[in-house]
């Protein structure tokens, strides 16, 4: 019997992107033999037990349905394989785990963070950027300068009336010359690596729907890129059962690589962009269905590099 895979994706609607990757990977897969389908998370009708992995690729609403999505993760993985499994997904969930990887040591952008009914404690010497510490495509992130202070306690009001907290970060001035990296990692190697431009223009409302991806093109990593995603990953509880990741590195303000962000839930994979990873993508989707996928190639590969 082929291997039953399940490509868990989120209903169409107005501030859901369409997730280019998605019939590319079930075409993929089911070429290589798989039962692959394309199935909603929130689908009342859905049979999870008939799966043998359900692989979570763009759930891009489950960020402002936080609770709802968690939940489903734990019914889900009781009756299947889950990628990442659920444990991993609400850890990553909550952008309060910077706080753990700085602990561990792990170089990050600067976040403090703003409970509802906490005092609205903002920079007065800085440029700064404001967003929910669950959060997604830029949804309710602004930048601000400390003049718009005013502006950014709105933003923080209406954040925490629909239950949100908020983190607080130094705005990166290097993004905006050396743009923001994206290390992508699948079955426990490197997949390969892209590079956007800034996402928060100046004046840009913060419940406004920003490009996630502007000017993305391919990227070759540095040594210490890979070193600073090595420690990231390192931090991550429950790491041996990642299935995939994606680390995001920003300059900071001495020019050395600092996590702005763990993608371990549901990340863009870019795939047109780096189209030969599609098949190093499919080898280990059926791995961990509980399908051998073969010999595997020797770790110093040249598509262990980025591809493109």
């Amino acid at each position: 019997m082929p291997p039953r895979i399940a490509l868990v994706t989120c209903r169409p609607g107005p501030e859901v992107a369409v997730d280019r990757d998605l019939p590319e990977l079930e075409r993929a897969l089911r070429e290589a033999g798989a039962d692959a389908r394309t199935v909603a998370w929130d689908d009342p009708d859905a049979d999870w037990s008939a799966f043998d992995l359900a692989l979570i690729r763009s759930t891009w609403d489950y960020s402002w349905r936080a609770r709802e999505f968690l939940a489903w993760a734990e019914k889900c993985q009781a009756v299947t394989r889950l990628a990442n499994p659920a444990d991993v997904v609400r850890w990553n969930a909550d952008k309060r785990y910077l706080g753990e990887l700085a602990a561990a040591g792990v170089p990050t952008v600067p976040t403090r963070y703003i409970a509802p009914g906490e005092r609205a404690d903002l920079p007065d010497d800085h440029e700064y950027v404001v967003k929910p510490t669950s959060g997604a495509g830029a949804r309710f992130a602004a930048r601000y300068t400390p003049k718009q202070r005013d502006t950014a306690v709105r933003q923080l009001a209406r954040m925490h009336a629909e239950g949100f907290t908020a983190m607080v970060q130094p705005y990166v001035r290097a993004v905006d010359v050396t743009g923001e990296r994206a290390l992508q990692f699948f079955g426990g190697s490197l997949l390969h690596a892209s590079r956007k431009g800034a996402v928060l223009t100046p004046g840009t409302p913060y419940d406004a729907r920003k490009v996630a991806h502007p000017g993305v093109a391919a990227w070759e990593p540095s040594d210490a890129e890979l070193a600073v995603a090595a420690r990231a990953l390192a931090a991550v509880p429950d790491r041996a059962r990642l299935l995939y990741a994606r680390v995001d590195l920003v300059d900071g303000e001495d020019g050395r690589p600092v996590v702005m962000e763990l993608e371990l839930v549901e990340p863009n994979l870019f795939l047109d962009l780096h189209p030969a990873s599609t098949a190093r993508v499919v080898e280990a989707v059926l791995g961990a269905a509980g399908r051998d996928p073969g010999p595997r190639p020797p770790a110093d590969r040249p598509a262990a590099r980025p591809a493109g």
